[in-house]
């Protein structure tokens, strides 16, 4: 926890693990996140399936919450994944904060809870994509430690894309 001053009102941000009644705000987050990214119509999974990912039977990742005054206005949203060189990692998938937000420090808090848990878990190593344009979040990456690669690229299929190539394969 920690305390945010705004003006002259000083208030509380909690940072937790998140629960399934936060399925909504987290969903806001992610489509708030696409529009930020100039992909507004990327969201394709509806809330319902979302919530069963990530609070289901099998939870398939986790995500941690920043809090002001019982509202969601960041997250970390994270999973596992196996490195053939490293083994053991995780991918932070969003660390999101609402643009009213931003530039608070809430951001940082996430980003902390997120590499403690890494730590705690003993993974080897914690990766993530951030675009090519947002230097704001490049350059507090690198302030942080983290080298930000230019020799790799991040390759992509989509559903339909598969599709394709199994049509064009099997042709």
């Amino acid at each position: 926890m920690a305390n945010l001053k705004f003006g002259k009102y000083l208030m509380e941000t909690i940072i937790r693990k998140a629960e399934k009644s936060d399925t909504e705000a987290i969903f806001t987050l992610i489509k708030e996140l696409a529009v930020y990214e100039k992909e507004p119509d990327a969201v394709i999974i509806n809330k319902r399936t979302f919530k069963e990912h990530g609070f289901g039977k099998k939870p398939l990742f986790k995500c941690f919450v920043a809090e002001i005054n019982e509202k969601v206005v960041g997250i970390a949203l994270f999973y596992s994944r196996y490195s053939t060189w490293k083994g053991p990692t995780l991918h932070l998938e969003d660390l999101i904060v609402t643009e009213e937000m931003k530039g608070k420090g809430i951001g940082s808090m996430l980003y902390t809870a997120f590499l403690e848990y890494a730590d705690k878990a003993g993974v080897e190593r914690v990766e993530w994509a951030v675009l090519d344009w947002n230097r704001t979040a490049i350059t507090f990456y690198q302030q942080s430690g983290a080298k930000v690669l230019s020799d790799w690229r991040t390759v992509q299929m989509d559903k339909k894309s598969i599709q394709n190539y199994f049509q064009k394969i099997n042709s």
